[in-house]
């Protein structure tokens, strides 16, 4: 279990060599060979939404997952693994794939704010300066001009609305794509570039914001598969529309959506790209075109973090504080590790399960386990701001661009279960006023003991931080864990409220992610191959060194991430 009273250590990952320099603590068996001169030949990487240690342990002791246990016996189990402090689905997937912290990346959310970019649809430059920047669905060309996400690769094209843009040294005025914005390279880009003929795939949530896997090369991933989660579930199962809902309504359609990217991974370990397996989704033909299998390849999976999301009353999250899941959280669980044992079958089938380094984790977890500590606060941030009369300072992403919906000029907060401050006004008095302001009301509102969805009537309810360890008002300027707020992609204050507190007043969801709370932090990491014999490590380590991790099994220099070495980043311990 998490350490309440560790976790600003662990969650900010102040230093990835700490987990190093402890590997040899906490650990029980040991690797009856490491994984150098294994003839490793290909990486798996799975990412489960939403996948806690806790969860992982469960079911392997409960005899749930019988696929996960397998993979156990030959592997090391961390369950000291922690995400690099922001929970999000874009910084938990770049820390497992570049080796760095948003610190490096540049990536913090898959909603932000660049003050140094204008708007998509701003082709002079000459406009407002400061636009919020999406990494989602919208970036597809199905959401040109606010239109619908009909089909499951988002359009086929980028929505150049949705791409901002820069002004370059020459005066010109040019597109911004996601892999423009990612400010380090990744794994896909060094196995493309230092290894003659190695192959690179991927399957993820959204068809186009998911681009920035490319890395700055913009061609990192061979085959990105161009699937987007966000798109209208009936249309692409061919029933009648209008649909109303998409894949993300209910675990059983996220099944749907899964069970394409395990098809995805099947095609590849059979030696085809993934294109097949969208078009047939679509209606078309099934046809796939040749390609080696893959050096590095995996998959990003949602039912599990739908499942935690969805109303306890109706089966969601947990029925306890210790991680015992509900009804659809079990479910999850048994077809994920249904889903993940058919692609073993196949590499056994293939004969390469044992030139195949299997990993297994997660991007983020999801909060609270415990539905006693839910509290649905809404949008205090915004409340308490307006409440503040700081003038047109407090007036924070108001400004918003006709065309596109994107806030522009004004700064702007992103809320789920930790808050986002983006100033309009960076100097340090008003950053003093709003930190006060915020400090000021901090107490925890009142909530409907049913729903807990914050009452009705409370103007300017308490953003409820500074209680639990970890949580609070964090001028992140002087704090700089992230980077220098004035250089226009950091945002200038954090909010983590206490643990279970969540900025919604959704009567879907009981559960969110993005930020610092342990359980959005502390994630299942499994490492598993034939070589290795059952171990667990208990100290703590980071989900940025699986990168590393990755290219020393490859046989490659670890060194060659940007992230590495700007971050110090080391592999996971007791492995090679």
């Amino acid at each position: 279990m998490w350490n309440k009273s560790s976790l600003p250590l662990l969650a900010w990952g102040l230093s990835a060599a700490m987990g190093l320099a402890l590997s040899g603590c906490g650990s029980s068996g040991s690797s009856s060979q490491s994984l150098a001169d294994q003839g490793v030949r290909h990486v798996l990487l799975i990412s489960i939404d939403g996948l806690h240690q806790q969860d992982l342990a469960n079911c392997v002791a409960s005899g749930t997952c019988p696929t996960l246990a397998s993979l156990a016996n030959t592997g090391v189990t961390y369950t000291g693994a922690n995400t690099p402090g922001l929970s999000d689905s874009v910084p938990g997937l770049a820390a497992l794939l570049t080796g760095g912290s948003p610190k490096s990346t540049g990536l913090f959310y898959d909603d932000i704010y660049d003050r140094t970019l204008y708007s998509g649809v701003d082709e002079s430059c000459t406009g407002t300066q400061g636009v919020e920047v999406f990494l989602q669905e919208q970036v597809g060309i199905d959401s040109f001009n606010g239109g619908a996400l009909t089909h499951l690769d988002g359009g086929g094209d980028f929505n150049p609305q949705q791409l901002p843009r820069r002004k370059t040294s020459s005066g010109d005025c040019v597109p911004v794509y996601p892999h423009d914005f990612i400010q380090t390279n990744t794994v896909f880009e060094v196995i493309r570039e230092n290894m003659p003929g190695a192959y690179t795939a991927w399957a993820d949530k959204h068809a186009w914001g998911s681009d920035w896997l490319n890395g700055p090369s913009g061609s990192g991933v061979m085959d990105l598969a161009r699937t987007e989660i966000n798109s209208d579930y009936n249309t692409a199962q061919g029933l009648p529309t209008p649909a109303g809902y998409d894949f993300t309504h209910t675990p059983t359609q996220t099944r749907v959506f899964d069970h394409y990217h395990t098809q995805i991974l099947l095609n590849q370990i059979d030696g085809l790209d993934s294109t097949g397996v969208v078009s047939a989704a679509m209606g078309g033909s099934t046809k796939s075109n040749k390609i080696p299998v893959p050096t590095l390849f995996g998959a990003n999976y949602q039912t599990l973090s739908v499942a935690q999301k969805a109303l306890n009353a109706n089966g969601g999250g947990y029925t306890d504080a210790n991680f015992t899941p509900n009804t659809l959280t079990a479910a999850a669980i048994t077809f994920l590790d249904s889903e993940i044992g058919s692609i073993k079958a196949e590499l056994s089938k293939q004969g390469l399960l044992n030139s195949t380094l299997i990993i297994i984790s997660a991007k983020h977890g999801q909060t609270p386990a415990d539905r006693s500590k839910l509290l649905k606060i809404g949008d205090t941030i915004g409340s308490t701001l307006a409440a503040a009369n700081l003038g047109a300072n407090s007036n924070i992403g108001a400004g918003t661009d006709a065309t596109t919906g994107n806030v522009l000029g004004t700064g702007q907060f992103t809320e789920d279960d930790v808050g986002f401050i983006w100033l309009n006004d960076q100097s340090d008095a008003n950053r003093a006023a709003v930190v006060a302001a915020l400090k000021a009301n901090s107490g925890c509102p009142a909530v409907d003991a049913s729903t807990k969805i914050i009452t009705s009537g409370q103007s300017n309810p308490g953003i409820c931080s500074g209680v639990d360890a970890g949580s609070g008002v964090v001028d992140l300027k002087a704090d700089g864990r992230f980077g220098d707020p004035t250089k226009g992609r950091t945002p200038d204050i954090m909010v983590q409220p206490n643990f279970g507190v969540i900025f919604s007043k959704s009567g879907k969801k009981d559960a969110e992610h993005g930020g610092a709370a342990p359980t959005d932090t502390n994630v299942g990491l499994l490492v598993s191959h034939p070589s290795l014999a059952k171990q667990t490590v208990s100290t703590s380590v980071l989900t940025t060194q699986v990168a590393p991790t990755i290219l020393r099994a490859l046989g490659l220099d670890p060194a060659l991430l940007n992230s590495v070495t700007q971050e110090g980043t080391a592999e996971l311990p007791n492995l090679f």
